[in-house]
């Protein structure tokens, strides 16, 4: 199942169910749909040099005991000189979430603030609301897909290394910084 949409001709926000695992232990899953006009960006939980990052309130929400938004690998955006941190296309971020009572639907209500931008940026509400049962769900694809974007922790020694590829100094607007570039495998 999926919210209404609510936003403008800008943006417009959602909520999205994906398919329970089938294992009472695990989280129930979601996800918030931002879905952005072309040559428009939203930010990442940290924006980079401006911006704001999303806020997002459950309180409203029944039979809630947590929710951690989770966050898909966001892009390099360069506004006006500087470099945001955002996703310049649409994007899904998904949830995990704890129910109060196991086996109970779980009422999702979101109120989201964030900022769209194009050369202006303006701030956004959306508020959305939907029932989780953990039932089979036909977002699980988009779902799926936007879980796989969501960057892995790995102790620390392991997996491929990182390169740097560039070290310079900057100091753009009267701030003095180090800028390193790495490739990532």
């Amino acid at each position: 199942g999926a919210s209404r949409w609510d936003g403008d001709a800008r943006s417009a926000v959602r909520l999205i169910a994906g398919s329970s695992r089938h294992d009472n232990a695990a989280p129930l899953r979601a996800g918030i749909e931002i879905r952005l006009k072309p040559g428009w960006h939203t930010y990442w939980r940290y924006p980079g040099d401006a911006g704001v990052p999303p806020r997002f309130d459950f309180s409203e929400s029944q039979n809630l005991k947590s929710v951690q938004v989770l966050w898909p690998a966001p892009q390099r955006i360069p506004e006006q000189g500087l470099v945001t941190i955002g996703y310049a296309s649409d994007v899904i971020l998904p949830l995990a979430i704890v129910p109060q009572i196991r086996g109970e639907p779980v009422k999702l209500r979101l109120k989201l603030d964030y900022a769209v931008c194009e050369m202006l940026c303006v701030p956004a509400e959306a508020k959305a609301e939907l029932v989780l049962t953990g039932g089979a769900s036909s977002h699980e694809a988009v779902l799926a897909a936007a879980e796989a974007r969501i960057p892995k922790k790995l102790p620390l020694g392991e997996g491929s290394a990182l390169a740097v590829k560039s070290v310079r100094r900057d100091n753009a607007g009267g701030r003095s910084r180090i800028l390193v570039d790495l490739a990532a495998p």
